[in-house]
């Protein structure tokens, strides 16, 4: 992918201009979905991550934790409705378990989903119930991000439910992680992902003379070839008996 279009792209749905620390976060991304991820092919799905990421870290691209007072995260402690669904069992858990990260990983029952699939995909022996501030790693939070969307850890839903390869159902996407919250304005914000994603071309890679001159021959290629060669020896035999006419 050709990134400095992809920056030149986006650059205005930032306001015209990228900070470094926007960059980086960006890049982070990109490099985490190219390494990890790509195998799908899906841009559809990455632009929705980005969407997400973009919305959910207030257009930073780091994994900020969630903004307010104390007081604010009182909604989330346990006995609430918002607490009961979060899994928060203890008290203090609204603010020890607000929103971090790129996906603004929430309340307890979430950390423990993301320590238990994080540690058997990458063997990262981490425990996020116990220490709730790593859900802000950069490389925790944008695996919470592509595979906690992905496998439809926050609610239930998972991306594939409403994103494949050429179909995107952007606005009920949003399902997967908070109901229907911003829906329609973060569908806004995945549309220009992908088109500065394809814009770059993404998913594209240009196909060079010699490697497609080297390029390993399939078995009915080869088999077509043994035969071509085999009829060759025969006629230069039946010449030869013939007398070479």
């Amino acid at each position: 992918m050709n990134r400095k279009a992809f920056f030149d792209a986006v650059r205005p749905m930032f306001g015209g201009g990228l900070s470094q620390s926007q960059v980086n976060g960006l890049n982070r991304l990109l490099d985490t979905w190219e390494k990890y991820y790509a195998a799908t092919d899906c841009v559809e799905e990455l632009a929705y991550n980005l969407a997400t990421s973009f919305h959910e870290t207030g257009r930073t691209m780091q994994p900020i934790t969630e903004r307010g007072g104390r007081s604010y995260f009182n909604k989330y402690e346990p006995g609430t409705r918002l607490g009961k669904i979060l899994g928060n069992t203890q008290k203090g858990d609204g603010y020890r378990y607000r929103g971090e990260g790129d996906v603004q990983n929430t309340g307890r029952a979430n950390a423990a989903k993301a320590t238990k699939r994080l540690n058997q995909v990458f063997g990262l022996g981490v425990d996020l119930v116990a220490n709730p501030g790593k859900r802000g790693d950069p490389f925790i939070s944008a695996h919470s991000l592509f595979l906690g969307n992905r496998e439809g850890w926050w609610t239930g839903k998972k991306l594939g439910d409403y994103i494949r390869p050429g179909k995107a159902d952007y606005k009920n996407a949003r399902r997967v992680v908070n109901g229907l919250d911003k829906a329609a304005l973060i569908a806004g914000y995945a549309i220009k992902f992908e088109r500065a994603l394809r814009g770059a071309d993404y998913g594209r890679l240009p196909v060079k003379e010699e490697t497609h001159a080297k390029a390993p021959k399939t078995p009915d290629q080869e088999a077509a070839n043994s035969k071509g060669i085999m009829s060759a020896i025969i006629d230069f035999f039946v010449k030869l008996l013939r007398g070479g006419k």
